[in-house]
């Protein structure tokens, strides 16, 4: 229901309402609304004035809300006035950009389609300017002068580079580098034929007389103080020197095995170089005498791949003493070394066994497991001799192989120390 407001009787001063700051005051103002004056007739009396207070602040506030509204709506307008401006705007852009385009690249009748075909076209320019460039019909073409050229330097025998290569012509590079060839192989053969036959010539001397034996000697004496040097043992060559028989020098090497080893006793190793074949019955009653003669426990033999025994290659050990294989062309030292430290491990077992009995089994593995390594170090040089592009590879084997059989040798050494101790 609407209210009204209702002026009072004349003799009654008019409604004022006055702005004061922040302030609303309002004097002599009658709402006349029966329902309004019976609702807040209901109303405690204490809380009336603040009903009414804010009764008032809820209509002001929906009279400035409408007054907003009203400029809202103007702003709308405006502003729906402005976008139809801009779509007609952009619609005129639009048709003359689409004008544009259609005249410089629409097919056939745009400017940029018909310049192309004029230069890049089935009979444009440009093709016609290759055609023309590299006609093979017509020599004053590109191509046809680059045949041409080509047919006189590289075509047939009577081309340029023909003259050049050919070492029958005697003006060509190639005859003169046919007839160096030709004198240094010529002077190489010669040289080849006087070394073959000096080199045969020596062999032929050398195998009759003792040289050949004492270079497998020299070899021998060079390979066994580098296994002493790293043991503390001592190497004697004794070939020319008379021994404790009458007149005899039976035993090539003495190896005197490190005292520290022996508690002080000496412990002797009679070394036997053999290049020539000699038998089994033979090299055991040589060996014998050896021993004997040098005062030796142990024998050691070594043989040239030539004149050894069938299988003891690359070592055994026979009747109590080692034999071994070395090639004087390509001398393996572990071969050698692993043959001495058997020779020594059979010299100091035959030290103790009045003390105590040594592990036969423990020392057979060891022989067996360091023969194993040694086939295997064999297999390894001649496949490093056969292939150059796997030589470091078979190389690095070798070495790990090596340290495998050294490391053998060790375990037999330490159960000799082990019953020692």
């Amino acid at each position: 229901m609407e209210a009204r407001l209702v002026p009072l009787p004349t003799a009654r001063p008019q409604p004022a309402v006055r702005v004061d700051g922040d302030r609303i005051v309002l004097a002599d103002v009658v709402v006349s609304d029966p329902a309004l004056a019976g609702w807040l007739a209901e109303r405690p009396e204490d809380d009336r004035a603040a009903i009414v207070e804010r009764a008032l602040r809820i209509g002001l506030i929906a009279l400035q809300d409408a007054g907003v509204t009203v400029n809202v709506d103007v702003v709308r307008g405006e502003f729906e006035k402005l976008l139809q401006r801009t779509e007609q705007a952009n619609e005129r852009a639009a048709t003359a950009l689409e004008q544009t385009l259609r005249a410089n690249f629409a097919d056939g009748d745009g400017r940029l389609p018909r310049t192309l075909e004029r230069f890049l076209g089935d009979r444009g320019a440009l093709r016609g300017m290759v055609e023309e460039l590299f006609d093979e019909t017509k020599r004053d073409s590109a191509i046809g002068r680059i045949g041409s050229m080509l047919e006189r330097y590289f075509d047939g025998d009577t081309s340029k580079l023909a003259h050049l290569l050919d070492p029958t012509r005697m003006n060509s590079p190639m005859h003169q580098f046919r007839q160096e060839i030709t004198a240094g192989f010529r002077a190489v053969e010669e040289r080849l034929i006087a070394i073959e036959a000096a080199a045969s010539a020596r062999a032929g001397e050398r195998s009759r007389s003792a040289a050949k034996g004492a270079d497998f000697e020299d070899l021998l004496e060079n390979l066994l103080g580098e296994v002493a040097r790293g043991a503390g043992d001592l190497v004697d060559r004794t070939v020319n020197a008379p021994g404790a028989t009458m007149k005899s020098k039976k035993g090539d090497f003495v190896l005197t095995v490190n005292p520290t080893f022996t508690r002080g006793a000496e412990l002797r190793i009679v070394v036997e170089a053999k290049d020539r074949r000699v038998s089994g019955r033979e090299m055991r009653e040589e060996l014998r005498e050896a021993k004997t003669n040098r005062s030796a426990c142990v024998a050691l033999v070594v043989f040239t791949p030539a004149h050894a025994p069938t299988g003891i290659a690359p070592f055994d050990v026979r009747a109590g003493d080692v034999y071994c294989v070395l090639d004087p062309a390509a001398p393996d030292p572990a071969t050698l070394e692993a043959a001495v430290r058997l020779a020594r491990l059979l010299a100091l077992a035959s030290l103790r066994e009045s003390e105590a009995e040594v592990d036969a089994a423990a020392v057979g593995a060891a022989l067996s497991a360091i023969r194993e390594q040694l086939e295997v170090i064999k297999t390894l040089k001649s496949q490093l001799t056969s292939i150059n592009g796997a030589a470091g590879a078979v190389s690095t084997g070798l070495d790990r192989l090596r340290d495998g059989v050294i490391a053998q040798v060790i375990a037999a050494e330490a159960e000799i120390r082990a019953i020692g101790a």
